[in-house]
């Protein structure tokens, strides 16, 4: 496996959990480092405007993300946005060797960032009601620490990031069951 489809995969996956942190990280890596070269029309992501658009979106997921109730809404919103940007950034990460054909990469982009997406979305509400809303910003957080790890490791180490979704993937079924126990109201 070529490290630009190992890197679209180690990309795409954390855009299921937080389509924006992909995306910012591939922008920045293009502006700051040689391991990334945006093609066009990828290339917007690592301009100014791009960033910015970015970093914007990326704030309010972020915060959205931790108010119980609104991040139900806001997940069954990014059920569009997520595999969308898990499709860019595959698309982006394979471009300029053309490995892989970009109707491919789409299909590929759409599935690993959809299915990781379903995954949060289907447990988030049982996080919720288990603990009346306290859980969740503690496993938003770590849904966005696992995001970020992976994004930056698929970047700097391909293979790495893309072994580091198994790991993330475990981590974060801990979280959420770690939260439901842990974290839910004690009736006395």
């Amino acid at each position: 496996m070529d490290n630009a489809l190992l890197m679209g995969v180690g990309l795409a996956a954390p855009a299921g959990l937080n389509a924006f942190i992909p995306l910012l990280v591939v922008g920045v890596a293009d502006r700051i480092s040689d391991s990334v070269n945006l093609g066009r029309p990828y290339d917007f992501l690592s301009s100014t405007t791009g960033i910015l658009v970015v970093l914007a979106l990326l704030t309010v997921e972020i915060v959205v993300d931790k108010i119980p109730n609104a991040d139900h809404f806001n997940d069954l919103v990014q059920s569009a946005v997520r595999p969308a940007a898990g499709a860019v950034v595959m698309m982006a990460a394979v471009n300029e060797e053309a490995t892989v054909h970009p109707l491919i990469a789409m299909l590929l982009g759409l599935l690993i960032a959809g299915t990781v997406h379903w995954y949060k979305a289907t447990q988030r509400p049982a996080i919720t009601i288990e603990t009346r809303g306290v859980g969740n910003p503690f496993v938003s957080m770590v849904e966005d620490a696992i995001a970020l790890v992976t994004s930056l490791l698929a970047v700097v180490v391909p293979l790495i990031g893309m072994l580091s979704i198994i790991a993330g993937g475990f981590l974060l079924r801990a979280a959420y069951r770690r939260a439901r126990i842990s974290l839910a109201p004690r009736h006395q």
